[in-house]
C-alpha cells in the first residue's frame, strides 16, 4: 500500500516500521505502516479516509503481545505523548476520578492517583501497559481489574467516528472486552476513593515487591502467558505438566515463573509461539485443561511458520 493510497495526516507515518523494538519480546515482524496521530481530530480523520478493507491495530507499550515473523499488515497506531496526560477531578470528596490518557502508562496513573489522595487504583502500577490496553483487556492484577475501576473511555472507531462507551457497554468478562475490532481507546475515565498518600504509596511498594520476587521482569518476556481457568492457576497446571525451563529455539518457559515465556536473546517470534503451543499441548496431556491464551498474537507467519508453530491460525 502506497503512501499515495493513504490520507494526509499531522501526524508521522513511517512505513516499514520495525515493531520488535516495541515490544518486550523483542521479536517479530514489521508493521505495513505505523501512524503516530498528532491530537485526536488526526487519528478521527485518518481512520474516517482509510479504506475500509485496510486493518487498524492499536499498539501500546507492547509488554502483553507477540508480533508474528511476517509482520502486521494495514496499520498499527501507536499513541504518542500527547495522548499519555492524568488529571485528577472529584465528584464529590468519597467518590474522585481520573482522566487518562489512552497512551498513559500504569505507573503513571497510580502515582497521579497517589498524590491526589485517590486509593483503589494501586493494582495498575503492576501492569506493564497503557490504559488503552487496560480497557480494550479488562487487565488486571491482585484480585483488581480495570472493570472494577472504569466510569467510560473515549473510542475512535473505525469508521473515525468519536464515541464515548460506558464501561458497561464493554461487556468486560476475564481479560476481555466487547471492544469493537480496529477501535482505538485515546482515553478513559477511572474512579477511586479517597485515601491516604502515604497508605497508597504503602500498598503500591507492596505490589512492586511481590512482583520482583516472583516475576522475571528482568528478561524479553510478554507477561502472563495463560489466562487462569477457574478455580485454577495457570503457572501450577504448567508446572505439574513438568514445562518449567522448557525450550524451543532461543525461547524459554521460565523457571522463576512459570506462566512467563522469555526470550533468552535470539529467539523468533515463531519460537516464542510454538513454545506456547507446546506448553498447551501437554497441560492438556497431564491435565485435560485447555489453557487459553492471555497473550494477543497479532500479524502474519513468515514463509512456513504456521506448520511449525502447530496453531491453526
Amino acid at each position: 500500500m502506497s503512501v499515495a493510497l493513504l490520507p494526509k495526516v499531522r501526524g508521522k507515518l513511517t512505513a516499514d516500521a520495525p515493531l520488535a523494538p516495541l515490544v518486550w519480546f523483542k521479536s517479530g515482524g514489521p508493521s505495513e505502516w505505523l501512524f503516530e496521530p498528532a491530537d485526536v481530530e488526526d487519528l478521527c480523520a485518518f481512520m474516517a479516509e482509510l479504506d475500509p478493507a485496510v486493518p487498524v491495530m492499536a499498539l501500546g507499550l507492547g509488554s502483553n503481545l507477540i508480533v508474528r515473523d511476517g509482520g502486521v499488515p494495514g496499520v498499527v497506531v501507536r499513541l504518542g505523548k500527547v495522548f499519555a496526560k492524568v488529571a485528577p477531578h472529584g465528584d464529590s470528596e468519597d467518590d474522585l476520578t481520573l482522566d487518562c490518557g489512552g497512551g498513559a502508562s500504569g505507573i503513571l496513573v497510580s502515582s497521579t492517583a497517589r498524590d491526589a489522595g485517590i486509593a483503589g487504583l494501586e493494582f495498575l502500577r503492576s501492569i506493564p501497559g497503557t490504559v488503552g490496553g487496560f480497557v480494550r483487556m479488562n487487565g488486571g492484577a491482585y484480585g483488581r481489574e480495570t472493570a472494577d475501576i472504569l466510569v467510560d473511555c473515549d473510542v475512535v472507531l473505525r469508521s473515525g467516528e468519536l464515541v464515548t462507551l460506558p464501561a458497561a457497554d464493554l461487556d468486560y468478562t476475564y481479560r476481555h472486552s466487547e471492544l469493537p475490532d480496529g477501535a482505538v481507546v485515546v482515553s478513559a475515565v477511572f474512579r477511586g476513593k479517597r485515601g491516604d498518600p502515604a497508605a497508597i504509596q504503602a500498598e503500591m511498594d507492596r505490589i512492586a515487591n511481590a512482583r520482583e520476587e516472583s516475576q522475571p521482569l528482568r528478561s524479553k518476556t510478554g507477561g502472563s502467558t495463560f489466562k487462569n481457568p477457574a478455580g485454577q492457576k495457570a503457572w501450577a497446571l504448567v508446572d505439574a505438566a513438568g514445562c518449567r525451563g522448557m525450550t524451543r529455539g532461543g525461547a524459554q518457559v521460565s523457571e522463576k515463573h512459570t506462566n512467563f515465556l522469555l526470550n533468552l536473546g535470539d529467539a523468533t517470534s515463531a519460537d516464542i509461539e510454538g513454545l506456547g503451543e507446546d506448553v498447551r499441548a501437554k497441560v492438556k496431556a497431564h491435565s485435560g485443561v485447555e489453557l487459553e491464551w492471555e497473550i494477543q498474537r497479532v500479524g502474519v507467519f513468515a514463509d512456513d511458520e504456521q506448520e511449525r508453530v502447530g496453531v491453526s491460525k
